[in-house]
């Protein structure tokens, strides 16, 4: 049996449910893969690279029934800055007291002074879990070593497509039949 990864629930700035539980989440039948992102500030210029980047690819993770999931460890307000300043089209969770950055073991770097502040120590880590059974099972893990060292979003749709065997459609294609 392969190890599940933990549940949490978080406020939501985003799109869908508010609150989010990730179970929750794995149990629709529309969602065969949760891209969990985990944000180190919201001053972090490569953060907010990130979610651009995700936001302008959503179609693609949308059709292969891949929902993105952002935590960042902010406030409700900031998250919900974070969602209007750059129209993202999925949930953004506000974790200002890192209750999902633990659960998921987010890595930190210079000991204390980093797990004391964010901007200095915590590092971006990505996940895809597979929720095809229900369940929340971690298939790929991304746990950056630098500020920068993030998978991309063609890694992601990769790793997605790996996972589930779903290989969307084209997003021109989807978004002439919404």
């Amino acid at each position: 049996m392969t190890q599940q990864a933990p549940d949490v629930e978080l406020v939501n700035a985003g799109a869908g449910p508010d609150p989010l539980s990730l179970s929750e989440l794995a149990g629709r039948d529309d969602v065969d893969a949760i891209v969990l992102l985990f944000q180190r500030d919201d001053y972090c210029l490569q953060c907010r690279s990130q979610v651009q980047a995700a936001n302008d690819r959503y179609a693609e993770f949308t059709t292969r029934n891949a929902w993105v999931v952002s935590v960042l460890p902010e406030t409700l307000d900031t998250a919900r800055d974070w969602v209007e300043n750059y129209d993202l089209m999925f949930p953004v969770l506000a974790d200002p007291d890192g209750v999902a950055a633990e659960a998921y073991d987010q890595p930190t770097r210079f000991g204390a002074l980093g797990e004391a502040v964010d901007l200095v120590g915590r590092l971006p880590k990505a996940l895809i879990l597979d929720t095809r059974e229900g369940e929340l099972e971690p298939r790929y893990v991304h746990e950056g070593e630098s500020t920068g060292d993030r998978p991309s979003m063609d890694e992601l749709l990769a790793q997605v497509t790996e996972i589930t065997g779903n290989e969307g459609v084209d997003p021109e294609e989807f978004q002439r039949r919404a």
